[in-house]
């Protein structure tokens, strides 16, 4: 296993409410109009699972594994051309502040690695530059 963490994030609302925002998926609806359409195609979630379609990569769904309230969601893949599974940490600053941080474990072939390692390690850190923006209120 292969591990990827983004840079911590400062979250400017308190930790329970990003963490009650992050894991219901249904709460993506806030955020449907900042996907880049040109990037990301089929864009679908529920409470539990989203799934998205990206060129060159293909379908990847992600569905939660595990809730560990109020700091952090464990994701698995249920689709997608390498596994791999995701946590989302937040952890409390102030009463009002929040920090996350997000972890990457993939299987990825040694021969493959030098190869998906930066796009990888990029996608994390927009996945958390783009959490890190969401109104959780």
């Amino acid at each position: 296993m292969t591990k990827f963490e983004s840079s911590i994030r400062q979250i400017p609302y308190p930790q329970a409410a990003v963490y009650r925002n992050l894991s219901d998926l249904s709460n993506l609806e806030k955020v449907r109009d900042r996907v880049p359409e040109d990037k990301v195609k089929d864009f679908k979630f529920d409470k539990d699972s989203v799934s998205i379609s990206a060129d060159p990569v293909g379908v990847i769904t992600l569905r939660i594994c595990e809730r560990e309230e109020p700091k952090c969601v464990k994701f698995e893949t249920a689709q997608s051309p390498l596994p791999f599974n995701l946590w989302i940490q937040v952890l409390p600053v102030t009463e009002t502040t929040s920090k996350m941080k997000l972890t990457l474990k993939a299987e990825i072939p040694f021969m493959l690695k030098g190869m998906v390692s930066g796009p990888l390690q990029d996608g994390l850190e927009k996945i958390a530059d783009a959490l890190a923006q969401i109104p959780y209120v």
